[in-house]
């Protein structure tokens, strides 16, 4: 995403456009599913000082308008999207934490219509698929095999 992109989408979400919250939107764009400790990394390699406060500010702050989505899977830390506005779900290794999108089965958004809504107007659905990534499942076999 251009710096022209990213303060125009800060702008228009009624945020203010700065040097940290430029570098927070760009570090999750480009590395999708890092904790706030990586992104914290990041930015903190491109900008220079930047406290982790400021960080965990920044990524508060854009998650609460919406610019992010915040994954918390169990035994994990948070972790930060900007795939926003669609009802995707995640894959999880088990061995290397590794995580990715996946799209919903059968059409756009089947989770979201429970079996028993109890009244709610449901909106989101968390979904978290577990197991092994190719990588860590061959890596598994291999020393089975041996």
């Amino acid at each position: 995403m251009s710096r022209e992109t990213s303060q125009a989408l800060l702008r228009r979400h009624g945020m203010h456009v700065t040097t940290q919250r430029l570098a927070v939107l760009g570090a999750v764009s480009d590395r999708p599913h890092s904790t706030a400790d990586d992104i914290y990394t990041v930015v903190r390699a491109e900008i220079g000082a930047i406290s982790r406060q400021t960080v965990y500010d920044a990524l508060a702050a854009l998650t609460d308008k919406g610019l992010f989505r915040r994954i918390q899977p169990a035994g994990s830390s948070a972790r930060y999207e900007s795939r926003v506005g669609d009802n995707h779900h995640h894959l999880i290794c088990r061995s290397c934490r590794r995580m990715v999108d996946v799209d919903c089965a059968v059409g756009d958004t089947p989770c979201l219509t429970a079996a028993d809504g109890s009244g709610y107007e449901i909106d989101e659905a968390e979904v978290i698929y577990w197991g092994q990534c190719p990588g860590c499942a061959a890596a598994q076999r291999t020393r089975s095999a041996q």
